[in-house]
């Protein structure tokens, strides 16, 4: 590794890794949160909701600034925003406080994660990002592993404040590495903005950041979460159903200012490339597959079982293992066999695991429920580093940042969407819905995994062979090269 890569690596293993385990370890830390600060249940809901939206909604965005202004530095701008909003949270005295500062806590979220994969598209050659990607996902399934875990030490210990000021350390760390990192040589701007430079010659500034593209892209996606979360709520369905529907309609809005737009947000040969498009659709079903098999699953072992929160974790555990284990593999398994073999067997690993998690009756012992996790985890880890490499593989690297934003806007909707989909199935059966093999949701949720069978028949068959880095053309006349980290 080049001296130049190492800080890279290492800001995007700890940004990503930071934001999974923030996320794990709100969930140990909101009751105690709800009752130190008085609030009700809706409150407390909205400092994840909150977080959710605004992350989702400007996850493209932020790739896009990264795109033209550099991911090194968005990305130190998110961390060190990112723990500065942590800090606050800590101390704030009231729940609307810690609402208002999830909200611009997500906000900068959504400038670092991106950049997590921007920044490492453009230090690694396309066919050497298997690795890095192979040791970020490790990283977020490990976070996601002792999330749960520090999370019930910090708050039985300290108190909820304490999970908040668990990231500052690492994100301030990582901003300033970010900060003090160099860039590497300029090069001249992309084809992408020279093929239509008839066009837009006189864009410059804001506007060729697309901002009504921007505007409508985050008020559609925050829509579409927000709508998959109601859903997910008791009694929150026809408010989601609304939200959805809202989101449908500035969606076509979007659609119709892009095709029109001097310089889109979505770059037209992005959206027309098969396995970029591919590897999304991957990443969206197995994401929705696993996160709602996991919210059946938790209940069913301490409503049902009877089991404390840890021990419903330690259930779990062959999952983060084979998640841990299994990433260093991926990279040698696409060399070997290609990426569309790899992530089809990733996809009958991931559909065959919720498929035996359905099975299980109030019986059900740790043997079994270890069977299904390890497949679980065996499955998703293969198609989030298969599918996430051909993504940021495939992508331009004039568009490394969308294409990251891309692929952190599904990671995002995907658990939405499957959590939603379970709490309204569990609901069609009121008394044994919560026994995975009394119910509906596992099974509609093990068909959700199988949609990433075709998505993933559509991913290369083997390695590209292309030129690691084409020949850039000419600089467009009365404009100077773009910068980027």
């Amino acid at each position: 590794m080049t001296p130049r890569r190492a800080p890279v690596l290492a800001c995007s293993v700890v940004g990503a890794a930071v934001v999974a385990l923030d996320g794990t370890v709100l969930t140990i830390a909101q009751p105690a949160l709800q009752r130190d600060l008085h609030a009700d249940v809706g409150q407390v809901q909205w400092t994840s909701t909150g977080y959710l939206v605004a992350v989702a909604s400007l996850l493209v965005f932020a790739g896009r600034l990264g795109d033209r202004h550099g991911h090194r530095r968005v990305f130190a701008v998110g961390a060190l925003g990112f723990a500065a909003a942590s800090t606050g949270i800590a101390l704030a005295p009231g729940i609307g406080t810690v609402i208002v500062l999830r909200v611009l806590q997500g906000v900068f979220g959504a400038l670092l994660q991106p950049a997590t994969l921007g920044m490492l598209r453009t230090a690694y050659p396309p066919d050497r990002l298997g690795t890095p990607i192979a040791v970020r996902t490790a990283a977020i399934g490990l976070a996601a592993a002792a999330g749960p875990l520090v999370g019930g030490a910090l708050v039985s210990a300290y108190g909820w404040r304490s999970v908040f000021l668990l990231g500052v350390p690492p994100t301030l760390a990582i901003g300033l590495l970010a900060l003090a990192t160099r860039d590497r040589p300029t090069e001249p701007g992309p084809p992408y903005e020279t093929a239509r430079a008839p066009r837009s010659a006189t864009v410059t500034g804001l506007s060729a950041l697309d901002p009504v593209g921007a505007l409508l892209l985050a008020v559609t996606l925050g829509l579409l979460v927000h709508g998959l979360v109601e859903a997910a709520r008791p009694g929150g369905a026809p408010t989601g159903l609304l939200a959805v529907a809202g989101a449908v309609v500035t969606g076509c809005a979007l659609a119709w200012h892009e095709r029109r737009a001097a310089r889109p947000l979505l770059p037209p040969e992005l959206l027309r490339s098969v396995p970029v498009i591919a590897g999304l659709a991957v990443l969206l079903a197995a994401s929705a597959a696993l996160f709602g098999s996991l919210f059946v699953a938790t209940y069913f072992f301490q409503d049902v079982q009877g089991l404390d929160p840890l021990g419903s974790a330690l259930r779990g555990l062959p999952l983060a293992v084979l998640m841990v284990l299994g990433a260093p593999l991926c990279p040698p398994l696409q060399r070997r066999f290609g990426p569309r073999r790899t992530a089809t067997a990733g996809a009958a690993l991931l559909t065959l695991g919720v498929l035996l998690l359905s099975r299980l009756d109030t019986t059900a012992g740790a043997a079994a429920v270890g069977v299904s996790a390890a497949l679980l985890g065996a499955g998703f880890v293969t198609l989030m580093v298969t599918a996430t490499s051909v993504v940021v593989h495939r992508a331009p690297e004039a568009h490394a940042g969308v294409a990251g934003g891309l692929q952190q806007t599904v990671m995002n909707i995907g658990p939405a969407l499957g959590v939603a989909t379970a709490t309204l199935l569990l609901a069609l059966v009121p008394d044994g819905g919560f026994v995975p093999a009394r119910g509906a949701a596992l099974p509609a949720l093990a068909l959700i995994a199988a949609l990433a069978l075709p998505a993933a028949l559509a991913l290369p068959r083997g390695a590209d062979r292309r030129r690691t880095r084409p020949e850039p053309p000419s600089p467009r006349p009365g404009r100077g090269p773009c910068v980027r980290s």
